[in-house]
């Protein structure tokens, strides 16, 4: 992982545009080809982002200009990072990352609906867990009663970060032609409001589970939604 603290415009533009004018930022070039733009404020979100696969291409020494380019579809993602001053360079060597361990609710949830999927949807069946992306593994993939892909993310509270998540490895799945119809479920045993109106503009589904229920443990009252 690469990490620059610079004075730094920064410039995007593809399927909309946006500038940063000139103040000192971090980047961060993952060796996924991840690029982050942070300032030290704003909390954990980056200014601006451009997510793998990408092409970086950095100018001059010492490093004037990074560009970051990323196909999407027939046009061109490009972020433009005119660096004025390097106050820091380095690079770390962050060895293989050990898979993030979600938590018993979370590892518990993806058990109970691996092993009874149609109390996501009726007729679902599960093909695999773990499904894996080149940004990270989708909880279940399934097929439905059309035998059409099903990619199922769980969480334990559904929030518009799930929802992004979930949205991010669909782009990814789609990519394969024969995944090209594969959409989207979110299952938790709560989903906020705001994640339900995102899921529902991002064409997902959303469904509310509860894993007593799933245990047999309480009646089930499952209703579908999206």
């Amino acid at each position: 992982m690469r990490l620059i603290v610079a004075r730094c415009e920064v410039a995007y533009s593809g399927r909309l545009s946006a500038f940063l004018p000139e103040s000192t930022r971090l980047v961060m070039l993952k060796d996924d080809g991840s690029v982050l733009v942070h300032a030290d404020a704003g909390g954990y979100k980056p200014l601006n982002w451009m997510t793998p696969p990408t092409v970086i291409e950095p100018e001059g020494d010492p490093l004037e200009r990074l560009v970051v380019r990323k196909r999407a579809g027939r046009s061109e993602d490009r972020l433009d990072i005119r660096v004025l001053e390097v106050l820091s360079d380095v690079e770390h060597e962050m060895g293989e990352a050990a898979g993030l361990e979600k938590d018993g609710v979370e590892r518990d949830l993806q058990l109970e609906l691996a092993a009874a999927p149609e109390s996501i949807e009726p007729g679902l069946r599960l093909d695999r867990r773990e499904w894996p992306t080149d940004i990270g593994p989708v909880d279940l993939m399934c097929r439905d009663t059309e035998d059409e892909w099903v990619a199922v993310e769980i969480k334990r509270i559904g929030t518009i970060d799930a929802v992004e998540q979930l949205s991010r490895y669909l782009e990814r799945i789609r990519l394969d032609p024969a995944l090209a119809a594969c959409r989207g479920v979110l299952a938790a045993t709560t989903v906020k409001p705001q994640a339900r109106v995102l899921a529902e503009a991002r064409g997902l589904t959303w469904v509310e589970v509860d894993l007593a229920e799933l245990r047999g443990q309480r009646e089930p009252a499952l209703t579908l939604f999206g």
